[in-house]
């Protein structure tokens, strides 16, 4: 059974009762929703309504890292998502995360009060990132993803991807522990979708509790991914909901604790209604 996650200094259990990531997407070019949310007052609108469907934290990303998506600058990166966190910061106590690659919007996030930081590149992107977690007691979500956004879809290859996604995991725990950063606060994320093909994502579904390293807590982000369609045969996006909710409870099986996800209704649903079976057996 994994550890509680460490915030600021607080435990959160993930076990028996999983912990659900709402999605906000403070972009323009994200595969998912297109830019609906880049206004402000929309953005701010869509978060407050993730909570009140049951999100336990709220994931703010002003980068898109869709395959092939380009970089934008700390300061454009800034301006989207600071203003969202800053006002439903104001609204609410729930868990905030900033979802970036850069430790200067990362800092900038903590300071508006963002609890979480949530880094594709496992806080390997950016040289100041792993400083900026050792001076704060802020959550980290340790991703992994072969290459950058721009380049991670290009022909992925490994000899054995779940022990390859292991080995990494085991190696940024020991790199942050060497900074100094206690390993209750850090959780991991097998990165479905960032640099894998269909039969590398597979791969660590299938041998999800193999990833589990030193008691810690795995986050999975499968929501809309582009492997349900090609497991479903549903081209369009709006159509991956509901083959993310049924993925979204065979995870919770198989030993995910956080799931990040866009529609939080009905994901928090069949969490709930698969933890209260096992409760009663």
């Amino acid at each position: 059974m994994p550890n509680p996650w460490l915030i600021h200094g607080t435990p959160h259990t993930v076990r028996p009762r999983a912990l659900v990531m709402g999605i906000v997407n403070v972009t323009p070019d994200s595969f998912s929703d297109g830019g609906r949310f880049l206004d402000t007052g929309r953005a701010v609108e869509h978060a407050l309504h993730l909570l009140a469907e049951g999100a336990d934290i709220l994931d703010f990303g002003g980068e898109s890292t869709r395959p092939g998506a380009e970089p934008v600058s700390a300061e454009e990166e800034i301006r989207r998502v600071i203003p969202v966190i800053r006002a439903i910061r104001s609204q609410t106590r729930a868990l905030l995360s900033i979802d970036t690659m850069k430790a200067s919007v990362a800092r900038a996030a903590l300071a508006a009060g963002a609890d979480i930081i949530n880094d594709v590149t496992g806080l390997g992107g950016d040289p100041g990132m792993i400083q900026l977690a050792a001076e704060t007691t802020a959550g980290l979500v340790v991703m992994h993803m072969r290459g950058t956004p721009a380049s991670m879809q290009q022909d992925p290859a490994y000899q054995d991807v779940v022990t390859e996604v292991r080995s990494y995991f085991e190696r940024r725990l020991h790199v942050l522990t060497d900074a100094g950063i206690d390993p209750a606060r850090i959780v991991f994320d097998p990165g479905f979708g960032f640099g894998k093909t269909l039969d590398h994502n597979l791969q660590l579904l299938r041998h999800l509790p193999d990833l589990r390293i030193a008691d810690r807590p795995l986050l999975v982000g499968i929501s809309r991914k582009s492997m349900l369609s090609l497991l479903s045969g549903l081209e369009n996006v709006a159509d991956r909901h509901w083959p993310t909710v049924a993925l979204t409870a065979w995870l919770r099986e198989q030993g995910a604790d956080i799931h990040r996800v866009h529609e939080v209704a009905p994901n928090t649903q069949s969490l709930r209604m698969i933890e209260a079976i096992t409760a009663s057996a």
